[in-house]
């Protein structure tokens, strides 16, 4: 296929993260399964790296802006990278066959899509209050107290087998466990704690399906090189869009997705 095409898809849907904020994984990866055909694993995998590449930029920014509870992505990670190794060891060494392997991928897929966008939903018609207020100094180790000490890694710990499985778990449905978890922390520092997060459980995720030959290389290379622009613009251009509609509008197509693989 004509590499304009992948590299036109990957500024595509870096725009839309860009406008929205919403995680590629939720985008790309049905994009690659349903517009290009590639095989689910392979999806998954060159989108793990895809993710992982394109918020360790943001991630930058961030620190650099001391925007981040790194206490907060400690916990996360404690949790995510031993399940998501876990989860490879098994994918690695499971007899089950390559039709049925792809079965399981798209139909836990298509869940995480429509758990996505139920999320991204919430996010489009709830979020924006979480931002009002702004913490004072002695309020800040307060806010980043979860509800209880083992539910951070708890739910790290889900996320990462769902993102070794299919790239989707972190962004939308993230920020709105995150917003459960730590209901004092402004949107801003959860969504900046959620992209920080989702640079180590993607690329060790990332990097065990390519240890099994499931991420294509020139691919990947090609989608980067469309969405690195595209997520400049979007960011650039996102105050001049309705969040709120976008998000809605996008849940919508999420859910399609995630409805057509669950079907398959």
């Amino acid at each position: 296929m004509d590499q304009t095409a992948f590299i036109f898809a990957g500024f595509v849907v870096g725009l839309i993260v860009g406008l929205t904020g919403v995680g590629g994984g939720s985008l790309m990866t049905p994009l690659l399964i349903f517009g290009f055909g590639i095989k689910p694993a392979l999806a998954v995998g060159t989108d793990l790296l895809f993710a992982a590449f394109t918020k360790l930029g943001g991630s930058i920014n961030l620190a650099v802006s001391r925007s981040i509870d790194w206490k907060i992505v400690g916990s996360l990670s404690l949790g995510s990278i031993p399940a998501s190794l876990l989860t490879l060891y098994v994918m690695k060494h499971s007899s089950i066959g390559e039709a049925a392997f792809q079965h399981v991928i798209t139909t836990t897929l298509g869940f995480a899509l429509v758990l996505t966008a139920g999320a991204t939903f919430y996010k489009a018609q709830f979020g924006k209050k979480r931002d009002v207020p702004t913490l004072a100094a002695g309020d800040a180790a307060l806010a980043i107290k979860p509800l209880h000490p083992l539910l951070p890694v708890a739910f790290g710990a889900l996320v990462g087998v769902l993102i070794t499985i299919t790239s989707v778990g972190a962004g939308a449905i993230g920020v709105t466990a995150l917003m459960i978890l730590y209901p004092s922390l402004p949107l801003s520092r959860i969504v900046a704690a959620d992209i920080a997060y989702a640079v180590p459980i993607t690329l060790v995720a990332g990097l065990g399906h390519a240890s099994i030959g499931q991420v294509d290389w020139p691919l990947l290379i090609q989608l980067l090189a469309g969405s690195l622009p595209g997520i400049w613009l979007g960011s650039r251009l996102n105050s001049r869009w309705s969040d709120k509609a976008l998000r809605t509008l996008l849940s919508l197509l999420i859910a399609y997705a995630g409805i057509k693989l669950i079907a398959l």
